[in-house]
C-alpha cells in the first residue's frame, strides 16, 4: 500500500489517567504515522459509562500535549458511534453470520458449572445457534457472532510473527447486549473500519482479542489492518509496571519535571532500538521509526536511564522552548509562575546551568541565583562559608568592581589578584564570593553568575553581606 495511505489511531479508555504504557502505544503510533505521512487520530473508547469521565478525558488531551503528541482532526467518541456499531450487526445478522440468542444467564452458569465438573471447555456453546427464526420465543436475547468452529485464525503480527489460533478455542462473542446496546469488541472493529484505520498498533495484551476481532473483518468482508502487538513495560523488578515501582500517569512525570523530548526519546528507546542509539531528535526517530525493530519481550523501566536522556535534552534545547517547558512545569506542580524580569534573566543565564540539569526541578534548582529577589534567602553552609575573614575580603573587591572591564577575563583576572595578595588560592576565594551571589555553595560559576547578574546586582550583593 502506497505509504501516504497509513492510518493509525490511538484509542485510550477515560477511565483514569493517560498511563506511560498507554503514552507509548501513542508514540509508537505517532513515529510510524509521522514517518510515512499519513495520519494518526484519536478515538475516546468511551462505551463504559460508569467508569468514563470528563476529567479523565481531559487528563489524555493534557497528557498527549505535554508529549507533543499531535493528532489530526478532530478526536472521536467511540459511544458516539453506538448507532453505527448496532447497524453493522443487525447487518451480520441479515448475513447469517450472526444469531440471535436466548440463554439466560442462569442457563450460562449452569452450563459451564457442567462443563467444568466434566472438566471439560467451559466455552459456551449456545443451543440457538442454528435454530430458525420461526421458532425464537418472544423474550429478551443478546446478538451473538457465528464464529467459526473449524480450522484455525491466523494473525499475522509485524511484531508477534505469525500466530495461530485454533478456532474451536474462539466463543461466538456478544456483539449486542440484551438491550440492544454494542459491546467493546464490535465497537472497536467498526469504528476502525470507518475510520481507514490500516495498522493496529496496541498492547500485546490485545493479540487474543485480534482473532476475535478478526471474524468481524471476514463477516463483513473488510480488509484486514496490519496488526503490531508490542509488549507490556515492566518495572525495574520485571513485574508490570504499577504504582509500586514509581509514577505510571503521563503528568505524574511531568510534574517530576523530566523533559518531553527527553520522554519521548526514552520512551521510544523502550522496546524499540536503532542500532546502538540511545539519543536521538524527534526528526531521527520519525525518519528511523519502523515495526521491525520492536522487540518481542516486555521492557523494563528504568528511571536512571529516563532522568539521563531527560538531562540530555535539556542540554540540546534552545532557551526560549526551555522556557517554555519550564513554565509548563511549574503550572504542572502549581507553582509560582516566572514573572517578566525573571524570564528575561532565566534567556539570559540559562546557558550556564541547562548543562547540568536532568529535570526541570533541577533546572529550577540551579537557576535560583538569577531568579531569587535580593535580600537572598542564604542556605546554613553559605552561612557558614562567609565568615569574618571572607566578608572582608569581598569587601575589599566590591569598590573594584565598579571600574573593571566587565567581561570574564578581566574578572577572573581581578579576583586572582585579590586572591593572591592575600596568599590564597581563587577557589578558596570563589567558595565565599559564590555564597554571596547565590546564598548557596553549589552554583554554576562565580564569573557566569557575575556575568548574568551584570555589574549592579554583582555590586549589590555583596554589598548586602557587609
Amino acid at each position: 500500500m502506497p505509504v501516504s495511505s497509513v492510518v493509525t489511531r490511538f484509542a485510550p479508555s477515560p477511565t483514569g489517567t493517560l498511563h506511560i504504557g498507554s503514552a507509548r502505544t501513542a508514540l509508537f503510533n505517532w513515529l510510524f504515522t509521522r514517518r510515512h505521512g499519513g495520519q494518526f487520530l484519536l478515538r475516546v473508547e468511551d462505551t463504559d459509562k460508569e467508569r468514563s469521565t470528563e476529567a479523565s478525558t481531559q487528563a489524555i488531551y493534557r497528557g498527549l500535549e505535554w508529549l507533543g503528541l499531535d493528532f489530526d482532526g478532530q478526536p472521536i467518541s467511540q459511544a458516539a458511534n453506538s448507532k453505527r456499531h448496532a447497524e453493522v450487526a443487525h447487518a451480520m445478522l441479515d448475513a447469517g453470520h450472526a444469531y440471535k440468542c436466548f440463554a439466560t444467564q442462569d442457563e450460562i452458569a449452569a452450563f459451564r458449572d457442567v462443563a467444568h465438573a466434566e472438566k471439560n471447555s467451559t466455552l459456551f456453546r449456545s443451543t440457538w445457534r442454528d435454530v430458525a427464526d420461526c421458532d425464537h420465543p418472544d423474550s429478551p436475547y443478546v446478538v451473538r457472532l457465528k464464529a467459526p468452529r473449524d480450522g484455525q485464525t491466523v494473525i499475522k503480527d509485524q511484531v508477534q510473527g505469525d500466530v495461530t489460533i485454533r478456532n474451536d478455542q474462539l466463543d461466538d462473542m456478544v456483539l449486542l447486549r440484551s438491550d440492544s446496546t454494542p459491546v467493546y469488541m464490535l465497537a472497536v472493529v467498526v469504528d476502525d473500519h470507518d475510520m481507514g484505520v490500516t495498522h493496529v498498533i496496541r498492547g500485546d495484551d490485545h493479540l487474543n482479542n485480534a482473532a476475535r476481532q478478526i471474524q468481524i473483518y471476514i463477516a463483513m468482508g473488510w480488509d484486514l489492518p496490519v496488526y503490531a502487538h508490542i509488549p507490556l513495560i515492566h518495572g525495574p523488578d520485571g513485574k508490570k509496571m504499577s504504582k509500586r515501582h514509581g509514577a505510571t500517569g503521563v503528568e505524574e512525570y511531568q510534574a517530576l519535571g523530566y523533559s518531553a523530548a527527553g520522554m519521548r526519546n526514552y520512551l521510544a528507546r523502550l522496546g524499540w532500538s536503532h542500532g546502538d542509539d540511545e539519543f536521538f531528535t524527534d526528526s531521527q526517530a520519525q525518519s528511523w521509526f519502523d515495526l521491525e525493530h520492536i522487540g518481542k519481550s516486555p521492557s523494563r523501566f528504568d528511571f536512571k536511564k529516563l532522568a539521563n536522556v531527560s538531562g540530555q535534552h535539556i542540554a540540546q534545547t534552545e532557551n526560549a522552548a526551555l522556557l517554555h517547558e519550564l513554565q509548563g512545569y511549574l503550572a504542572a506542580t502549581a507553582a509560582p509562575t516566572l514573572n517578566d524580569a525573571q524570564k528575561l534573566a532565566f534567556l539570559k543565564g540559562v546557558y550556564c546551568v541547562k548543562d547540568r540539569a536532568k529535570t526541570m526541578a533541577e533546572l529550577l534548582e540551579k537557576s535560583a541565583f538569577m531568579l531569587n529577589a535580593r535580600p537572598l534567602d542564604f542556605d546554613q553552609k553559605a552561612k557558614q562559608t562567609l565568615d569574618i575573614v571572607s566578608i572582608g575580603i569581598l569587601i575589599e573587591l566590591t569598590p573594584q568592581l565598579q571600574n573593571v572591564i566587565w567581561n570574564r577575563e578581566a574578572l577572573e583576572a581581578l579576583v586572582g589578584i585579590l586572591a593572591e595578595s592575600h596568599n590564597t588560592k581563587l577557589g578558596k576565594l570563589a567558595a565565599p564570593l559564590r555564597a554571596a551571589l547565590s546564598g548557596r555553595v553549589v552554583s554554576p560559576s562565580v564569573f557566569d553568575m557575575m556575568l548574568v547578574l551584570g555589574r549592579d546586582e554583582t555590586i549589590a550583593r555583596l554589598n548586602d553581606i557587609s
